[in-house]
């Protein structure tokens, strides 16, 4: 383990602690830690083998009271989590995202390195599932700051599930205790199959997109961080068109080949943390919002300025995928396969098209509706004379 120079930590306490959303919560600690203590009819669990829960639990868990009587610590304040993951081991670690991503990347960089052996796993709302992929893939370097992360609300056994891929033996003491004290018990198959049904619960089986379910979660939370920080949030409707031709002539199978397509052009040309999802048939939507690391570098008045006007970003990555998509070889329609799917779609931008999840996806597709009307094979902004983004410069 690298050493850590737990002064030299000290230092920078403070102002971590302010950017992760105020002073630390020690009355919140303590309360914590009397409910723990009043567990202490359940068996001892040894040091080794402990699960720690760092951030508020809040908005993680749907069962928050149990948490609370379970063996294991929780520390309201991450920073707290720091010193004790340095002072002794713990198997798992679960770790509520909170504040500005490039911070929290810091935070959590110091508990990775003072808790060797440890599996981190994030526990992130559904808006925040693209930077937990980032933390858990990797950065630049190839630098993994998290093993694995959950979308919130969860059950605390979802948590424990993760010991089963913890190198060292799950002790049987551990599993007994928890799974008693939330008076359920699940085999490693029967967690298997929770875990595909959650899979399966927001992506779209032919695909492999987010599904109609994740992506208007999704969008209902983004937007409403974006109200808070002053955000964008651009919302992409679109299908193919004479898709019922193509099914009819060519058969299903065909049919499914286009979507998949379409997939993955649409895949290709978005960014890292825009999301992508099949919200049924041939339809598709994309939400585009702020990176959160570049957001941070523009000022408050220029993002103010620019929520005035369609994103320059999402009508650019979206004339590219019309465009894209149109160049797709199809092998299963033949020699006519090659240049012949089109799409029509609609753009609606948060806060200048809608103030809600639905009010943009109305106003995106009457735009959609009206590129259909207009000749098809465009994509239309609301509320613009000359809505077609092609003609945008």
């Amino acid at each position: 383990m690298p050493d850590f120079n737990k002064d030299q930590f000290r230092t920078t306490r403070a102002e971590i602690d302010a950017l992760l959303g105020g002073e630390s919560s020690k009355s919140q600690n303590e309360e914590v830690r009397r409910e723990i203590m009043k567990t202490s009819a359940l068996p001892a669990v040894p040091k080794a083998q402990e699960i720690m829960l760092a951030g508020d639990i809040s908005r993680a868990f749907l069962d928050v009271d149990a948490v609370r009587r379970l063996p294991c610590r929780v520390h309201g304040d991450i920073l707290d989590a720091i010193d004790e993951a340095a002072e002794k081991s713990f198997a798992v670690i679960g770790v509520v995202m909170a504040g500005s991503p490039a911070k929290f990347s810091s935070v959590l960089k110091y508990l990775r390195e003072v808790s060797s052996g440890a599996k981190i796993v994030l526990l992130a709302q559904i808006y925040e599932e693209p930077i937990a992929t980032k933390l858990v893939g990797g950065d630049s370097n190839g630098e993994s700051l998290a093993d694995d992360y959950l979308i919130c609300p969860v059950d605390f056994l979802s948590l424990v599930s993760c010991l089963r891929s913890v190198k060292e033996e799950v002790p049987t003491q551990l599993r007994q205790v928890t799974e008693a004290a939330v008076t359920v018990t699940v085999d490693a198959s029967t967690e298997m199959k929770i875990r595909e049904l959650e899979r399966l619960a927001t992506t779209d089986e032919l695909t492999g997109l987010k599904n109609r379910r994740y992506i208007w979660e999704f969008s209902r939370q983004i937007i409403e961080r974006a109200k808070k920080e002053e955000g964008r949030v651009t919302l992409l409707i679109f299908d193919i068109d004479d898709f019922k031709h193509y099914n009819d002539v060519y058969g299903h199978s065909a049919g499914d080949e286009i979507l998949k397509q379409a997939a993955v052009v649409m895949g290709r040309c978005c960014r890292e943390h825009d999301v992508v999802g099949r919200i049924g048939g041939d339809e598709f939507a994309v939400v585009f919002w702020d990176d959160p690391k570049l957001r941070s570098a523009a000022s408050k008045s220029e993002r103010r300025s620019a929520s005035a006007e369609h994103p320059k970003e999402a009508i650019f990555i979206a004339e590219r995928f019309r465009r894209e998509l149109g160049k797709a070889e199809l092998h299963l329609l033949g020699e006519e396969g090659k240049g012949v799917l089109t799409i029509s779609g609609g753009l609606a931008s948060f806060p200048r098209d809608g103030s809600s999840c639905q009010q943009l996806f109305q106003q995106a597709d009457k735009a959609l509706l009206e590129a259909k009307h207009s000749g098809k094979n465009r994509i239309y902004l609301v509320g613009k004379p000359k809505s077609d983004i092609a003609d945008i410069e």
